[in-house]
């Protein structure tokens, strides 16, 4: 049986047993006093005379009528059940008819429903929030898909002409050819690697211990040393003891990713990075900024995508697969924290890691 069936018997039995009820009370506070038998008065006692009438008499009368009442409140009952619970569920059949809509594929839709902030309305509430993150969702990974699609196609499109180039041409020095299919090869891989690092991260299944982000930050720059010297770019770094739980790999790789962007994305001489640890209340942050051209707040907010290259990108030897801060953004969300990014008043950008604090006695 459907909930309104159910709903429907479940309003008419209620009838039907408050009926019975007062029928019973009827019964227990009324009738039971009326005497069995016949009782003659005096007419000195009583003027108008006659006989009290006697329980048998008042039950012949009473059942047709209690019956007849029962049936009416069964009639009313299920009718008017009926509608009720049709106008009660009418909300939740517009949930059911967004949520079939939702399996077909189309996620645009919204039931917005209108009225008081009942439970019917929160369900509503929550289920169309679930479609906008959902719909995001969706868009986000066929864009991301789309786009990996067409980063993996160049370089298996490039190794596809050289290799033809090389078959057309047998005679030709093969060094050079080398050089760049392994060039081309690498590069796929690097892009290859990335897109399983990001679906690896995004299952969170990674083993989490107490980290100091600031020395996390101090081994990323010890690292990247020389590739700032040889961008002729300048590593300062400072900041307090910045306590945090989560995977020890994973947040290396999130500095590193954030520090080499700043050394390779900066002014083509005497550019500076600036990395900074600082302690909030329940917080700690990374903080990695540099020197270089004015970016505008809506290129900013967009360099997080996956495969979103500055204009500068393009032209240096270190361009990367355009994965880094996408990276960087699945890691601060796997140890629920937050990206953030904003441009710098005096050129280059500003980048900013927020993730929970633990106490310095977390992890011994």
């Amino acid at each position: 049986m459907s909930v309104r069936v159910k709903l429907t018997l479940s309003y008419a039995g209620f009838l039907m047993l408050a009926g019975a009820l007062l029928m019973a009370a009827v019964w227990v506070f009324l009738l039971r006093y009326v005497p069995n038998r016949a009782k003659l008065y005096d007419p000195d006692d009583r003027p108008e005379g006659g006989v009290f009438p006697v329980r048998s008499a008042l039950l012949e009368v009473f059942a047709p009528r209690a019956a007849a009442v029962l049936a009416f409140l069964l009639v009313f009952g299920l009718v008017g059940g009926w509608f009720l619970a049709g106008r009660m569920l009418a909300p939740l059949t517009r949930v059911t008819e967004a949520a079939r809509m939702a399996t077909s594929g189309s996620l645009s839709h919204r039931v917005r429903l209108p009225g008081r902030n009942d439970e019917f309305r929160e369900l509503a509430d929550a289920f169309d929030t679930m479609l906008v993150r959902l719909e995001a969702h969706v868009a986000e990974q066929r864009r991301f898909a789309a786009n990996a699609s067409h980063e993996l196609r160049t370089p298996l499109a490039i190794s596809k002409a050289l290799l033809e180039v090389a078959r057309a041409d047998p005679d030709r020095d093969t060094g050079e050819l080398i050089d760049r299919l392994h060039a081309v090869n690498t590069r796929a891989i690097d892009l290859t690697e990335a897109l399983l690092m990001i679906s690896q991260i995004e299952q969170r299944s990674f083993a989490r211990q107490r980290v100091d982000l600031s020395l996390v930050a101090e081994e990323a720059t010890e690292t990247l040393l020389p590739l700032a010297e040889k961008h002729r770019v300048t590593l300062e770094t400072e900041g307090d003891i910045a306590p945090t739980v989560g995977s020890p790999v994973l947040l290396l790789q999130l500095a590193t990713n954030l520090v080499h962007n700043a050394i390779v994305h900066n002014l083509p001489e005497r550019g500076t990075v600036r990395v900074r640890t600082a302690v909030r209340p329940e917080t700690v942050t990374l903080t990695v900024e540099n020197t270089g051209e004015p970016v505008t707040p809506e290129l900013a907010s967009t360099l997080t995508e996956p495969f979103q290259r500055g204009t500068e990108r393009v032209h240096t030897d270190h361009a990367g697969v355009g994965l880094g801060l996408a990276i960087v953004k699945t890691i601060a969300h796997a140890h629920d924290g937050a990206l953030t990014l904003a441009p710098r008043p005096g050129g280059g950008i500003r980048v900013t890691v927020e993730l929970p604090a633990t106490t310095a006695q977390t992890g011994g």
